[in-house]
């Protein structure tokens, strides 16, 4: 596991604006704060991404992704917190306040509380929610490793958190917490 220093770089680092690039269930992601849109535009151009997609956002726990979140129903909330921690994104209703490059053309937001180890005391080290999307150019394959994002981006990242990818062969499952449909499998 990464020593304190790390993870305190790791942090400072998201809080002035920079993108990290840190191991998830699945494969290695990236991630910025959610709220400063000069980081997450500089990860949109990155990853040659359409604003109008929308991000995830992974938290160590629930708490950290609820000012993101609207409404739920005691169902709902009893349905998410059952898969988390976990591998399944749900998407939620999202507050009225969330800005549009985290839920890009839809009324929800997609959130996640991690079961990746580093990826969760990453959450907790920068104190708040971030957004997490695989480290790829989009539509190409994600990276599984620290150098496979080294060749990918060419220096464009601003720190690594090194470390192993979890066992999940695929990304995150993403549902629907009204219907419960799986959206993505």
């Amino acid at each position: 596991m990464h020593n304190r220093w790390h993870l305190s770089l790791a942090a400072n680092i998201i809080h002035s604006g920079g993108i990290i690039a840190y191991p998830t269930e699945a494969v290695y992601g990236l991630g910025c704060d959610p709220l400063n849109p000069e980081a997450v535009q500089h990860l949109l151009e990155l990853k040659n991404r359409p604003t109008h997609k929308g991000f995830i956002l992974i938290a160590a726990d629930f708490v950290q992704l609820r000012p993101y979140v609207g409404h739920l129903s005691q169902t709902i909330l009893q349905r998410i917190k059952k898969s988390w921690p976990g591998h399944t994104t749900w998407l939620l209703p999202a507050n009225p306040d969330v800005p549009f490059w985290i839920r890009g053309d839809h009324s929800t937001v997609a959130v996640r509380v991690t079961e990746h180890p580093l990826a969760a005391a990453l959450c907790r080290a920068a104190d708040c929610a971030l957004i997490s999307t695989s480290a790829n150019i989009t539509g190409h394959t994600a990276a599984r490793s620290a150098l496979e994002v080294r060749r990918k981006f060419r220096g464009s990242i601003d720190y690594f958190l090194h470390g192993k990818t979890g066992h999940q062969k695929t990304s995150s499952e993403i549902r629907d917490s009204a219907s419960d449909n799986i959206i993505r499998p």
